[in-house]
């Protein structure tokens, strides 16, 4: 089945209006809803930032029955996966069967500010890795012990553990992190971008990772679009203007963390190139044949940052539109996690 999840911009609206927008996105038959979860925003100008562990809480209770998490966390800097074990736990408790993980390695601009040193790509894949494992163990097992290259646990139990198993998904954004969201992940999160990029490829190396680690390969593959809608194109160009600077890969893989300096490259993604790297349309027809193309390539659990704007036109357009158009169409099949 193809799912759709409301994926809530911490750095673009205030939390409270993004509880509004959990809300509306439901009534409009989102069934799940992720947030960002990040120190530092992309942008200076106009920019929040609120913690998503604190608002995921809000929004579980302000919704009834959509799956929460995150999309995503690096539990491996800034935050000690024992931690972030604990904090997911105890949403889990609280609303079983509804809590989900998203896991990636991370930016800069979340860790250098609170004193991180930003490390290189292999430590950065190594620290998801080993915290995976570390979260998993606290999870499932009691008094655990463990002394890893990064992490260690001396009788480490959570006494409140979650009251079902907590679907990881892991960002993967090439090969090495497709096999490592194959072998610690239940899915994988792909961005249109690496799968222009990398193709079948990160597919395969998911299927390498789970065999490996003997367990079923058909995870749940998601993908996330950063999408404004708008009648007026113009309009519909001004909310995604907020979020050009992410389409230049460095900000996103080297030490860059300062907000101001951050959006004074916004000069080099023009309206053209931001069309092009993001979804940002005046129809719902452009939005299911972006999503039928994704679906093509393996997709089936679809989080749709909604960055309008005006965000109540987009959830009317997929709750009217475009989730219609796809109600009932199969995806890749059930996955073992199950999609939220």
């Amino acid at each position: 089945m193809v799912v759709f999840g409301y994926d809530a911009p911490q750095e673009q609206f205030p939390p409270d209006k993004l509880l509004d927008y959990a809300v509306l996105a439901e009534r409009a038959g989102f069934e799940a809803i992720g947030t960002s979860d990040h120190f530092h925003p992309w942008a200076h100008t106009g920019a929040h930032c609120g913690f998503a562990w604190t608002w995921l809480a809000a929004a579980a209770e302000r919704t009834r029955s959509a799956k929460v998490g995150t999309m995503v966390t690096a539990p491996t800097l800034r935050y000690n996966p024992a931690v972030v074990a604990q904090a997911f736990a105890s949403l889990a408790w609280v609303y079983p069967g509804r809590v989900f993980f998203g896991a990636g390695v991370g930016e800069a601009l979340n860790e250098t500010p609170v004193g991180v040193k930003w490390p290189g790509p292999r430590e950065r894949i190594e620290r998801l890795d080993e915290a995976l494992r570390v979260m998993r163990m606290l999870w499932s097992r009691e008094f655990v012990s463990f002394r890893g290259k990064y992490y260690s646990l001396s009788k480490a139990n959570l006494y409140t553990k979650p009251r079902a198993p907590i679907p990881i998904y892991v960002a993967a954004g090439g090969p090495q992190t497709a096999e490592l969201a194959g072998r610690r992940g239940d899915g994988m999160v792909v961005l249109p971008a690496a799968l222009q990029k990398h193709g079948n490829v990160l597919f395969e190396r998911f299927k390498e990772g789970a065999k490996a680690e003997g367990k079923d390969p058909k995870g749940t593959m998601a993908t996330l679009l950063n999408a404004s809608y708008d009648e007026d194109l113009d309009v519909a160009l001004e909310g995604a203007r907020f979020w050009r600077v992410t389409a230049i890969p460095a900000h996103f893989n080297y030490d860059i963390y300062d907000p101001r300096e951050i959006e004074a490259d916004s000069w080099a993604v023009g309206d053209d190139a931001l069309r092009r790297a993001r979804l940002v349309t005046t129809s719902a027809d452009e939005h299911i044949r972006a999503i039928e193309r994704l679906i093509k390539d393996g997709i089936e659990l679809f989080f749709i940052m909604n960055v309008s704007k005006h965000p109540e036109k987009l959830f009317k357009l997929y709750g009217e539109k475009v989730i219609p158009y796809f109600r009932g169409r199969p995806g890749r099949g059930k996955s073992r996690a199950g999609a939220p």
